[in-house]
């Protein structure tokens, strides 16, 4: 035995066991391959490796080893694994990677795990578009934003760059595709402890609890590992904008909890609740009519909402903010954090419901101009805007808007009017209508000049008058009478009583012509003129001077007037 043993340990015997290691070396050194090597030499850019079996040593850039972060650990002599690209390239050398030989053993833990449905630990690196890169093993795979958490979070700081359990639920060695989820494992853990969290918990027990998220609509908060949601109407008595405004991730918060599903694993709490309901114990303080101090908290569009106290809030609507502007903007007038004096004008306990109201704590300027001025007296304003068919002027020495209609610019009563004003021309104007409780002033600027219509005042219909023709148009004349400054139109089938005489262009601006009136309405200030009615009236009387329609003779009506004439200068 002892001679066995000498043969066997023998210098023959160990350079034979020699040379099968490196024949077994050799067999094993194959590309694709992964092999032990030992690193020889460390240099600034490159670390030298020998591979048992190859015929030179293999190159490795130090770079590889720093992206893996083994560029701190590595030593002469250590012993590394690395993948066996090519066994020689052009120049004979041994191609090797450190970095795919870790890769490749890390898909095959990867795989062997997913085969398996074992965990994996991993670390989320980055966010990107859809979801997050986490590292496990050295493999970079992927993290659906949807399998990320229980419930979407809106901050992932918290889980950045810390070990996490992940299930992986896709492995595609071919594309490079590896799927995680960490939502199968909290789903896992949730329901192993639900039933037993969940029967620790009591209505109306009060517990602590750390903000998870927080959305629109609420917040979601984990009590000693149990998920629940406060819904937005239950973090507080007062108006709530957004849960945000209150919350942050990670932020512990007393709780009330308020319901509990046991067949759903729900648990729903309330922050309000921890407080006693102040419509219920501090509404009665305060009365519809009174006024009372109260904070602006928010300010919006369609009003302003103030604090009376801590849990009761109420809206003061636009339309409550100014006696003389409806759609007044709370922005102008006020500040947040701002306290100012509100009216109570509405309480509503069973829609938890306080109407306010600014304006009626200040007097009211409608009243103070309906006490000072009356129907018909005199004020000034400053043209403020020109439309279709009015001015609106700024009535001086008050915060009041008065309306002026174009028929009450001039006794023409024309929208032509309009254009003779101009934005900041000062006006003296007359008082027409006071309408208080529409908030509506009317004024007249013609109503300060004598009413040219006082000229028809003792006239009657069918008498006669002396006309000035002030303007010839296309479809008749404009003619004034002596001492009315005001044009009256003349239709053309109203200038003669023959169609033929029925053109303008017989007429001559200047000229003085008599006319009957046709009409006479003062009180709808309704006058009409005609030359046509005037003929026929003289034709009248000439058929009954001198002649009539049974006699058989024609007269010339259209000369009558001139035929008259003759014939009285010739009894003359």
């Amino acid at each position: 035995m002892q001679e066995i043993n000498s043969r066997f340990n023998s210098d023959k015997h160990k350079e034979f066991e020699k040379l099968l290691n490196t024949e077994l070396s050799k067999a094993n050194l194959k590309e694709g391959n992964i092999v032990e090597g030992t690193i020889t030499a460390i240099g600034e850019k490159f670390i030298t490796i020998y591979v048992e079996g190859a015929k030179s040593d293999g190159i490795i850039d130090i770079n590889e080893f720093k992206i893996l972060k083994e560029d701190k650990d590595i030593k002469i002599g250590s012993k590394v694994s690395v993948l066996v690209e090519k066994i020689e390239n052009r120049e004979g050398s041994l191609v090797i990677s450190r970095e795919k030989a870790k890769k490749m053993k890390s898909w095959k833990n990867l795989q062997k795990s997913f085969e398996k449905n074992e965990e994996v630990t991993g670390k989320i690196q980055s966010k990107i578009k859809g979801g997050f890169i986490v590292e496990v093993d050295s493999a970079l795979c992927f993290l659906p934003n949807s399998q990320l958490d229980l419930r979407p979070l809106k901050n992932v700081d918290h889980l950045m760059n810390e070990p996490q359990k992940f299930k992986i639920v896709k492995c595609d060695k071919i594309r490079g595709n590896v799927v995680l989820s960490r939502r199968i494992i909290l789903e896992g853990l949730r329901d192993a402890t639900k039933d037993e969290i969940i029967s620790k918990f009591n209505l109306n027990d009060e517990v602590t609890g750390i903000v998870k998220g927080v959305t629109t609509y609420g917040a979601f908060f984990d009590i000693n590992g149990f998920d629940s949601m406060c819904h937005i109407n239950e973090i507080s008595w007062s108006r709530v904008a957004h849960p945000d405004e209150i919350f942050s991730i990670g932020q512990k918060q007393k709780l009330k909890i308020i319901s509990i599903d046991k067949v759903s694993k729900k648990i729903s709490v309330s922050i309000k609740r921890l407080n006693p309901d102040p419509f219920e114990t501090k509404i009665n303080n305060y009365e519809v009519g009174k006024v009372y101090k109260a904070e602006v908290k928010k300010i919006m569009d369609y009003g302003i909402f103030l604090s009376l106290e801590d849990g009761l809030e109420g809206l003061c609507h636009s339309s409550q903010l100014s006696h003389t502007n409806k759609n007044i903007s709370g922005k102008k007038l006020f500040a947040i954090s701002e306290k100012i004096e509100v009216m109570v004008k509405e309480i509503d306990v069973e829609k938890r419901r306080i109407s306010l109201s600014f304006k009626d704590t200040i007097p009211n300027p409608w009243e103070e101009f309906a006490n000072k001025f009356s129907i018909g007296s005199k004020i000034k304003g400053t043209v403020k805007n020109i439309t279709q068919f009015a001015l609106f002027v700024e009535i001086k020495n008050t915060d009041l808007d008065g309306m002026i209609h174009y028929k009450d610019l001039s006794y023409d009563e024309t929208d032509e009017d309009l254009k003779k004003f101009k934005k900041n021309q000062e006006l003296e104007l007359k008082i027409l209508e006071i309408d208080q409780e529409k908030e509506k002033i009317r004024l007249g600027l013609k109503q300060l000049l004598p009413d040219p219509l006082n000229f028809f005042k003792d006239r009657n219909k069918k008498d006669i008058i002396t006309t000035i023709i002030k303007e010839i148009v296309d479809n008749g004349i404009k003619v004034s009478p002596d001492g009315c400054n005001i044009k009256f139109l003349i239709k053309k089938n109203q200038i003669a009583v023959d169609k033929e005489d029925q053109r303008v262009t017989r007429f001559t601006k200047g000229d003085r012509i008599d006319v009957m009136i046709q009409e006479c309405d003062l009180k709808k200030r309704k006058i009409s003129l005609s030359i046509k009615m005037l003929e026929e009236e003289q034709n009248k009387t000439a058929i009954k001077k001198y002649g009539s329609v049974d006699s058989g003779k024609s007269l010339p009506f259209a000369d009558l007037p001139s035929t008259l004439k003759k014939k009285n200068e010739k009894d003359k």
